[in-house]
């Protein structure tokens, strides 16, 4: 963290929770970057929230416990908070304000950026076309990540989001190209913590990865702090140094009751369900700091994780998440009291970039058909199913009862897969086909005739 400090003010008017007011002071902007020095020489970091006239109100990054009114002083640097970016991250675990939290030195980088970043301009933005491929056949097949896009996960606590991100996180490629990933987790259990090190370990070893995590126990303005480091420090290794950078951001709703929590304490007027009335345009953002540039090499995707409380869609996070981003994918309790791993719901899952980025000389030439003839299928498999669960099986008929096997074969040999398996994408498109020809071809007309005669020839005596 960078900047020259000039002016020490003693004028600390009030300590309001995670915040300092102080007086008297001048020439003082809004994000700029501030050092709290206590009376016992310790230092802490903070940032400007507002000023009004004398008056600057300071966001401790650290917290005020343990602080004196009357003997703090604050130091303004004169310009917003920055940090060193480059490839010094990658290998690194920080806590969520860049500290290393692996017992290394401090993060060196070759130049600094601003944390607070800026909106790519839609004039110079490439238009996303190219996967990211994740390694699970639900995400690459039926809601195929692209190159620059934001695509939320929506699950609900107790599902295994953060066994998917740190999955997602581990397996994500480039075909080949530059990879890299940054992982920013706010609000983690100290057991989450480390089960996102673990499992992460492999791709930091080989220098892939830049791992910034707060905890719980962590002042809860550090988790504001936490997603703004992970998208500079993903910016610079994407537009400068030219890699493709998967951003994984978990749990954005942590993040909007940090916010919440501070709006609160800034007494500022509360709109839907107590969240500020800004919700929407902080987010925004963040997810927004994402995408491909003309000209420059690179892209900047971005994964946020949240939790939906109690599995309310329309809750404020999630409702404007998925107004912001491009898709979803959404976890099903029902599929995890199934024990079905990743309990993806295919029928609410949705990337509406997915065209762009697969088809001949992406993925493969058949992957659009079945992934749609996929979707249709399932969507009529639920229809007999609910019929089923109204008449009875033995009133359906062969070809509705093909459906309900479809359904089965869909996640026993599709959808289900361990936490560690690693699925190229042409074995997750056999095990699409496999599923599909449970159905009569005269069932598949979303797929071209071709594709089915070379995936499934007619028996003797069926028509074409």
């Amino acid at each position: 963290m960078s900047g020259s400090i000039e002016i020490e003010y003693t004028g600390v008017r009030e300590l309001r929770g995670p915040l300092v007011v102080v007086e008297g002071v001048s020439g003082v902007g809004w994000d700029e970057f501030a050092t709290v020095i206590l009376g016992s020489g310790e230092r802490r970091h903070g940032l400007v929230l507002e000023v009004d006239r004398d008056l600057a109100v300071v966001q401790v990054l650290e917290g005020t416990a343990g602080m004196d009114r009357t003997g703090t002083r604050v130091a303004f640097s004169g310009t917003p908070l920055r940090i060193p970016v480059g490839d010094g991250w990658l290998g690194r675990v920080c806590n969520g304000r860049g500290e290393p939290a692996d017992g290394g030195p401090p993060v060196l980088g070759g130049s600094y950026a601003a944390v607070v970043g800026a909106p790519i301009n839609p004039a110079r933005r490439d238009p996303p076309e190219e996967p990211v491929l994740t390694g699970v056949s639900a995400v690459d097949v039926l809601t195929t990540l692209v190159r620059g896009q934001k695509l939320p996960v929506f699950s609900v606590a107790g599902l295994p989001h953060l066994e998917l991100a740190v999955q997602i996180a581990g397996q994500a490629t480039c075909g080949g190209e530059a990879f890299a990933v940054v992982f920013a987790g706010m609000g983690l259990t100290h057991a989450d913590a480390a089960f996102v090190r673990d499992g992460l370990a492999a791709r930091s070893a080989a220098r892939e990865l830049a791992l910034l995590i707060n905890t719980a126990d962590d002042p809860v303005i550090e988790r504001l702090l936490t997603p703004r480091l992970a998208l500079t420090v993903a910016e610079h290794l994407a537009f400068t140094e030219g890699r493709h950078v998967l951003v994984v951001m978990t749990d954005m709703t942590a993040y909007a009751e940090a916010l919440r929590e501070v709006s609160a304490v800034r007494s500022e007027i509360p709109a839907r369900r107590a969240y500020p009335g800004y919700l929407y345009s902080d987010l925004a953002s963040l997810y927004e700091r994402c995408g491909k540039i003309k000209g420059r090499p690179g892209s900047v995707t971005v994964l946020p994780v949240l939790t939906m409380p109690a599995g309310d869609i329309t809750h404020p996070v999630p409702d404007l998440t998925g107004y912001i981003t491009e898709g979803q994918i959404v976890l099903s309790a029902e599929g995890h009291t199934a024990d079905t791993y990743p309990p993806v719901d295919p029928l609410a899952s949705l990337s509406r970039l997915m065209r762009k980025g697969v088809g001949p000389g992406r993925t493969s030439p058949d992957h659009p058909a079945v992934a749609a003839q996929l979707i249709a299928s399932l969507a009529r498999s639920r229809q007999v199913r609910e019929l089923a669960d109204l008449i009875g099986r033995h009133a359906l008929s062969p070809v509705d009862l093909r459906h309900l096997a479809l359904e089965d074969a869909f996640r026993d040999e599709f959808l289900t897969q361990e936490t560690g398996e690693n699925r190229s994408l042409a074995e997750s498109l056999d095990r699409a086909w496999k599923v599909l020809l449970t159905l009569p071809r005269s069932q598949l007309g979303m797929i071209p005739a071709e594709l089915l005669d070379t995936h499934a020839p007619p028996p003797d005596g069926e028509p074409t």
